[in-house]
């Protein structure tokens, strides 16, 4: 008798036999493949126990790969398998009934694992299918009583679509009841049209008993007691996830372990004992709740969000400029993707004032049809969507991704598919400006590494990515806005901005997430906190233009930055040099524990941006810098305990600088520009930098550009290295 480690309820397994033990295989293939049949378990939330999962890990880890080690494998993964299959040596496919619990939940998914002796050493698809399996539209009544299943061999990546040719390997078997209580499946295997054995050896009977599930009801109430949407992780005991993850339907999406209800939405959950973590965005600390399921009968359970800051109370209003409802981690369909309304469930399950949902490459004939130039419907009084661009997946994505906010018109002119649009990005950013738009340079760190994590520093990057690397020309010219922040390395992102301000470029930063591509998490990884007098998507992104925001992963706050009363984005004018005092009000908010691996997880590793980062030692203290022309001149640390403090600063100027404040890296506010004497920002060393850095950006990005562009091309980088060599002639070191 062995534990069934798939299920919900602790019960021996029924007689059955036991697998036959393959002793003729090679052990590190082997252990390679068991190694992505347990990432595949935890990727889908259905994992093996801890205990197990641990003694294969040591199997496959170990120094020794004998016949032993073969053998004590498949004793521990033999008790999870629903069937055995073998392919004998004329890859003719029989099957039998291995150990595991034929056990389901009704409405909802089981992971099993399948163990394959491949004798034949055939390299084909395993299929798995079921006259019990099928669609029910319009079915009859008959069939549909005999349809009450749904199945699938799960081949996605860590797994492999094909089997390897190994003589051994496991694969998962993933298998949906529609029904409670006892029923009775054909499970036909084979590889391929005529691998089927003699005698209907392929194909097995296996009565499973699928357990009732309860209709759970989430009451979800926020911190004044009305009702709202959150997010909720729900585990059971053996940290299993619900629903399952691999067959969620938008608005639940399948890359995440979360959901999102709204107050009085419900979950399908078998009896059992779980833990639900739940919150609603970094504004809100983190909860969690043990639940009990005794029987099938529907429940209600109640859940209480608490705040521990609320910027839009005091007019800061919270925005993710770089969602995507379509690409990377989205879907079956990532050329389609989900609906404005998927999207905004979670803008609002995760408290976000303002997103910006950007139809981009993949999608881009199917998520174009949701532009309207305006507010997306879907939008609420206190929640809004719009949808703009990307320019990523087009000609010029190679000099930088751009992103257009507050488009009137989404089609470059002259142009009916993406293949048609310009092969640099300048053009892309004056069309925008024409009609209004807010323009920027998203993930700006991509193609800007620099070995040594430092700023300012005056290494030279590469310019070979896809991030703002021409914005060190297009900024010469007036259109870009800003370039985005926290979803890349800080040194990276900040390093070619503190340049361009050091030479009296006034851009602006904001904070994006970049979902789901490069934080497929939740939205709002990176936000930007525009002030506001009232929530309004178009004056949303002005603020970002003119600079009346900070950027935040959410865990740390920097409010009301002022310099002798002028407020960030704006320019404080001093009729000689002299003493400015600065004031805020700053806050954040640490774990109680420390997170060391965190801690010290280089740069260049996710998160980038995390409040846990700048945590001082194992203190709950971080630091609060006074940044002038790029340079920490003074430092304050505060206990983050979530409580709003007013700090001060007295800032010594002795020529024209800008002046901001950061939490690095979890916040950063825009600069307070200031002028001494009527004279501009100017420093030698940001100016070479720059010369250098256009002539290196369009060494890279020449041979990519049509040759009908290259002579406009040229100009434009020629003006803007011209412009950093007039800098450099006005510069003081």
């Amino acid at each position: 008798m062995r534990w069934a480690f798939l299920f919900t309820l602790s019960v021996f397994v029924a007689a059955a036999e036991e697998l036959p033990l393959v002793s003729k295989v090679d052990f590190q293939p082997l252990a390679a493949q068991v190694a992505r049949v347990l990432q595949s378990l935890e990727l889908i939330g259905e994992p093996m126990p801890a205990a197990d999962a641990a003694k294969v890990k040591a199997i496959i880890e170990g120094q020794r790969g004998g016949a032993k080690e073969i053998e004590d494998l498949q004793r521990i993964l033999d008790r999870y398998a629903l069937t055995g299959v073998n392919i004998n040596p004329e890859s003719r496919v029989k099957v039998q009934q291995g150990e595991a619990k034929a056990e389901l939940m009704e409405q909802g998914w089981r992971a099993f694992l399948v163990k394959v002796h491949n004798e034949a050493g055939v390299t084909a698809v395993l299929a798995v299918d079921s006259p019990n399996a099928g669609q029910l539209a319009n079915a009859s009544a008959n069939v549909v009583n005999r349809r009450w299943l749904d199945l699938t061999m799960f081949n996605k990546q860590p797994m492999r679509v094909h089997l390897s040719g190994l003589e051994l390997e496991y694969r998962i078997i993933q298998i949906y009841s529609k029904d409670a209580g006892k029923r009775e499946a054909k499970l036909a295997f084979d590889v391929g049209q005529g691998s089927q054995d003699l005698g209907f050896r392929n194909e097995i009977d296996i009565l499973f008993t699928a357990v009732p599930a309860a209709k759970v009801r989430f009451r979800v109430l926020d911190y004044n007691d009305q009702p709202t949407t959150a997010s909720f992780l729900i585990r059971d005991a053996r940290q299993r996830v619900y629903p399952s993850q691999t067959k969620r339907l938008a608005p639940d999406f399948f890359f995440h372990p979360q959901v999102y209800r709204a107050d009085g939405e419900t979950v399908m959950l078998p009896p059992g004992t779980y833990t639900i973590d739940y919150n609603r965005g970094p504004e809100y600390r983190a909860r969690q709740q043990t639940v009990k399921v005794e029987n099938s009968n529907p429940i209600d359970l109640t859940f209480r969000l608490e705040r521990w800051i609320d910027p839009a109370k005091m007019g800061w209003y919270s925005g993710d400029h770089h969602i995507h409802a379509a690409g990377c981690a989205h879907y079956e369909k990532p050329t389609e993707g989900v609906y404005p309304q998927d999207m905004m469930r979670h803008v609002i399950g995760e408290d976000l004032k303002i997103g910006s949902v950007l139809t981009w490459g993949p999608g881009w004939y199917f998520q174009k049809t949701f532009f309207e130039g305006k507010e997306n419907a879907v939008s609420t009084k206190e929640h809004r969507i719009r949808y703009d661009v990307e320019v990523s997946g087009h000609p010029s994505s190679h000099t930088g991704h751009v992103i257009l906010l507050g488009l009137r018109e989404q089609e470059y002119p002259g142009t009916q598919r993406i293949e048609d649009w310009p092969t640099w990005g300048m053009p892309i950013l004056r069309w925008a400006k024409s009609q209004g738009a807010i323009t920027g340079y998203a993930h700006s760190g991509w193609g800007l590494a620099v070995k040594q994590p430092k700023l300012l520093t005056d290494e030279l990057p590469p310019f070979d990515g896809i991030g703002a690397n021409e914005y060190v020309v297009t900024v010469t010219h007036g259109l870009t806005d800003f370039i985005s922040t926290v979803d890349t390395p800080y040194p990276w992102e900040l390093n070619v901005w503190y340049h361009t301000l050091n030479v009296g470029y006034q851009t602006k930063i904001s904070g994006e997430t970049d979902f789901p591509c490069i934080y497929g998490e939740k939205v709002g990884l990176g936000r930007s906190y525009v002030k506001q007098k009232s929530l309004d998507y178009e004056d949303w992104v002005r603020g970002i233009r003119e600079g009346r925001n900070y950027v935040s992963d959410g865990k740390s706050h920097l409010m009301d930055v002022r310099l002798n009363g002028v407020e960030m984005g704006q320019e404080l004018k001093l009729a000689q040099a002299g003493t400015a005092k600065l004031t805020a009000k700053v806050a954040a908010l640490l774990n109680e524990k420390p997170d060391p691996a965190l801690q010290g997880r280089p740069v260049d590793q996710k998160p980038y941006w995390d409040v846990e980062r700048a945590r001082i030692g194992s203190s709950n203290k971080v630091p609060l810098e006074l940044i002038v022309n790029g340079v920490a001149v003074a430092k304050q640390d505060f206990v983050a305990d979530g409580t709003l403090r007013d700090v001060s600063f007295d800032v010594k100027l002795d020529r024209s600088s800008w002046v901001a404040l950061r939490i690095l890296p979890s916040s950063h506010s825009n600069p307070v520009f200031v002028t001494v004497g009527g004279k501009p920002v100017r420093s030698r060393t940001s100016a070479d930098w720059l010369v250098r850095a256009v002539e290196r950006c369009f060494n890279q990005k020449i041979n990519r550009i049509r040759l009908t562009e290259q002579g406009d091309m040229k100009r434009a980088y020629d003006y803007a290295k011209a412009e950093y060599q007039r800098l450099l002639k006005e510069a003081v070191d």
